[in-house]
């Protein structure tokens, strides 16, 4: 084995799901190994770090694999908090959701995230009420079309929902999961 930086992939034990993405060298590997504890590489500041001494959202070695090649590293872990500096459980976080984190952020006046939030959840909650509504319509009387954007609506006004309780979309797709076991 050389002493070059690997990809390491980190993935949650329990659901498959891949948190996120570091790299480690001999160093980082073998501390991650022998402590248990996620060690990676940082690249920008040439150093090593454990994840979660910090944040406290450490990660816990459940195993470790190297491909084939030995130039990458798959770490199955169980974590005591998210993955991301931003609070999501995955760095891998869809699309949708990074945009409303992003808005919720900066707290704009002319986002309409960041307004729909700061009125709290019970106006978010009425608005996926309405959306709710707009879908059950749209499906009985509209075109194609019509029923995507409600969808969409409803989905966006969702997520929003989840944002101003706290929670992370991964917990609606835990649940999820676990109906289908």
């Amino acid at each position: 084995m050389s002493d070059q930086l690997k990809a390491a992939i980190i993935q949650d034990d329990a659901t498959g799901r891949v948190l996120m993405l570091g790299w480690m060298d001999d160093e980082a590997l073998e501390l991650t190994r022998s402590s248990g504890l996620v060690t990676f590489y940082s690249r920008s500041r040439q150093q090593l770090w454990v994840k979660g001494e910090k944040s406290g959202n450490s990660m816990h070695v459940i195993e470790v694999n190297l491909d084939c090649d030995e130039d990458a590293v798959l770490v199955r872990v169980d974590a005591d908090g998210p993955a991301c500096h931003d609070g999501s459980t995955s760095c891998f976080t869809p699309w949708l959701w990074r945009t409303i984190l992003q808005r919720d952020a900066t707290g704009e006046e002319t986002s309409y995230v960041a307004r729909t939030l700061r009125e709290g959840t019970p106006r978010v909650a009425r608005k996926v009420g309405e959306e709710a509504v707009e879908v059950v319509i749209a499906s009985l009387s509209e075109d194609d079309e019509r029923v995507v954007s409600e969808v969409a609506d409803l989905w966006f006004h969702s997520l929003l929902l989840l944002r101003s309780r706290g929670l992370d979309p991964a917990a609606v797709e835990d649940e999820l999961r676990r109906r289908v076991r």
